[in-house]
């Protein structure tokens, strides 16, 4: 038979991904064949080329409709995504098979340069007024500012080694936030004192982990999803065999919710849903006016859909 074909972007943090997805279909299904395609998509091109500049982000729908068009002209059988890129709306004829594994870290990190009196194993609380925290996401700095109304903020754009260099390279630049399960993916771990070491990090930088109490990750953050036909029956038995169900129900909570609230990538809305035995507990966050709403629920695990419903219409109506 033909390889399966599982189709991948290009970065380092998507071919990580991909190739775990491809030890753990190698390990379960060692009768057959896969390969990796890795394709570029528009969003890969806009953030390395003169766009990367830009101050409006790239929508993260143009990380994954190359992908998404491969699977529907039978170029590629399965795409890997970072889940927190994947629209909740997807292409007539595709779905969201399984979530490979278990969710990494969900929480974001505040990563900063140790200089100018900034030192290793600083809390929220301990950093100066004005710090200039670089970032792209409305999210993040949405829910920074509640914290902190004293930081400062300015743009950036690139991948994880990208944002890392640039904030070891340029001074205006303090910190910067990432995602500890991209970190973790890459190889950089966060050591026992609080810095980034492996990796190929080579610049003193310190880390700060936010914990969810404080900061809401975005919708899917830390998983890894799959993305197939949706009348491919082979591909959906393989599939179910990755699915880790638990993840699977929680991520499906949190776009549920994001769906209900027609949110999108710059919408400042953060969810997490986390599994407590048999349940679902969903807390969500939106900044759709000046003021921040924030609601939660649980549920029952096999009801996550209409768990991200509920907690979508107790925001919306307060």
């Amino acid at each position: 038979m033909n390889p399966i074909v599982i189709a991948t972007r290009g970065s380092a943090l998507a071919l990580a991904q991909a190739n775990t997805v491809l030890a753990q279909c190698r390990k379960n299904f060692y009768g057959l064949a896969f390969d990796l395609k890795i394709i570029k998509t528009t969003g890969d091109k806009l953030q390395t080329g003169l766009a990367a500049t830009a101050a409006a982000p790239v929508p993260r729908a143009l990380f994954t409709k190359e992908l998404e068009a491969a699977l529907l002209e039978h170029r590629a059988d399965l795409a890997v995504h970072s889940l927190k890129d994947l629209p909740t709306d997807l292409p007539a004829g595709l779905t969201l098979a399984a979530v490979a594994g278990m969710r990494a870290d969900v929480r974001d990190v505040l990563i900063y340069r140790i200089d100018n009196g900034l030192v290793p194993r600083m809390r929220l609380s301990d950093f100066p007024p004005g710090l200039t925290v670089a970032t792209g996401s409305v999210r993040r700095q949405t829910q920074l500012l509640a914290l902190r109304p004293d930081f400062l903020f300015v743009p950036i754009r690139g991948n994880v080694p990208t944002r890392l260099q640039k904030l070891a390279a340029q001074p205006e630049m303090d910190a910067t936030i990432l995602a500890a399960a991209g970190l973790a993916r890459l190889g950089i771990r966060i050591a026992p004192m609080g810095l980034l070491r492996d990796g190929g990090v080579t610049q003193d930088l310190a880390a700060c982990v936010l914990e969810p109490e404080w900061m809401l990750p975005c919708v899917g953050q830390g998983a890894i999803g799959l993305e197939i036909r949706q009348e491919d029956e082979r591909l959906a038995a393989i599939c179910r065999r990755l699915n880790h169900y638990p993840t699977f129900q929680c991520v499906a909570a949190e776009r549920s919710f994001l769906h209900a609230m027609g949110g999108g990538c710059q919408t400042p809305i953060g969810a997490y849903a986390d599994c407590r035995g048999a349940r679902i507990h969903l807390r969500a966050v939106a900044h759709l006016t000046k003021n921040v709403r924030r609601a939660e629920a649980s549920g029952a695990l096999h009801e996550a859909v209409a768990l991200g419903k509920k907690v979508a219409a107790q925001l919306l109506r307060s």
